[in-house]
């Protein structure tokens, strides 16, 4: 098991008041991080996130509001973390909304919150990142971005139904291997992690692969092993965490 310490780097995960992102930002806390809790409307939430981190030895924790699909609260919410925890050395782009209805039955609204929250969102915070990365770490030794896809996005899988989050995931896997080309000489790594279905997912298939939905610790294995400074080398790839689903399979 990768276990890298983590004392002295900060990291902001979006969206980590609930599920994944409170799960892998935890495991980051426990590993000696300085955390910050990003929330858009569960206030309340993030602070008992917040308070877990503490009590696992995080005593540089905080919460930080922010819509992450606005340029300027993007830039609100790095200043409020750069201000009381350092610039960011780990970013880890959870975000996204979901919406399993037909196409042709969605909003438009919700179409594109879709869309803005998993791919523009990870645009916004990686762009906002990265220069406090390349000033924080002139020796050229470490900075982390780290996106959450989906699996079988790199495929092309189509589906009528919660068609703008394949489209949105799919567009999260093709940034991370520019920007993984664009950081090569920066000591900077980019890497997704695309789960399929976890156990904290709101629908579950009829067969899951090896009967099970992935566990948080799952998706904790490789952002560990992407976060390692023995990793330096590894960037651009995505670990799809999906048990071995096999979407074309008849």
């Amino acid at each position: 098991m990768n276990d890298p310490a983590l004392d002295g780097r900060t990291v902001l995960v979006t969206g980590s008041a609930r599920g994944i992102g409170r799960e892998l930002l935890l495991s980051m806390a426990d590993r000696g991080a300085r955390t910050a809790v990003h929330y858009h409307t569960s206030a309340e939430v993030a602070r008992e996130v917040a308070a877990e981190a503490r009590s696992r030895g995080a005593e540089d924790t905080m919460t930080v509001q922010g819509d992450v699909t606005d340029p300027d609260s993007v830039d609100g919410l790095f200043t409020a973390v750069e201000s009381e925890l350092g610039s960011v050395d780990i970013l880890v782009n959870n975000v996204g909304d979901f919406a399993p209805r037909r196409w042709d039955e969605l909003e438009f609204e919700t179409w594109n919150r879709v869309l803005e929250t998993n791919l523009n969102g990870t645009y916004l915070c990686s762009k906002r990142a990265l220069p406090a990365m390349h000033e924080s770490d002139s020796d050229g030794e470490y900075g982390r971005i780290v996106n959450i896809g989906y699996a079988s996005s790199e495929k092309g899988l189509v589906s009528p139904v919660n068609f703008p989050y394949f489209v949105a995931k799919a567009g999260v896997v093709m940034f991370t291997r520019m920007l993984a080309a664009e950081t090569q000489d920066d000591g900077i790594t980019v890497n997704a992690i695309s789960p399929y279905v976890v156990e904290n997912s709101e629908e579950f298939p009829e067969e899951l692969p090896r009967d099970r939905p992935a566990s948080f610790d799952d998706l904790i294995q490789p952002l560990l092993f992407f976060l390692d400074p023995d990793s330096a080398y590894v960037s651009g790839e995505n670990v799809e965490v999906d048990g071995g689903w096999l979407p074309e399979r008849v």
